[in-house]
């Protein structure tokens, strides 16, 4: 099992390398959580707003178009 993780002597420069990208890995998917936390946010508000702003359907309106 040891000979495993020594990898013929190389052990320290794969798992090394494996360790750096798992960790990549990680901080990127944080990264993207994040965004699509804060772009689901930024959504919610664009929309409130837009609520706001819509004009508001009258009989009057829905005979016109």
């Amino acid at each position: 099992m040891s000979e495993f993780f020594s990898m013929g002597g190389y052990g320290g420069y794969i798992w090394a390398s494996y360790g750096v990208t798992a960790l990549a890995m990680i901080v990127l998917l944080i990264a993207t959580l994040r965004g699509l936390r804060s772009s689901r946010i930024e959504r919610e508000q664009l929309e409130a707003v837009l609520q706001s702003r819509r004009p508001r359907r009258t009989k009057k309106n829905q005979q016109a178009s």
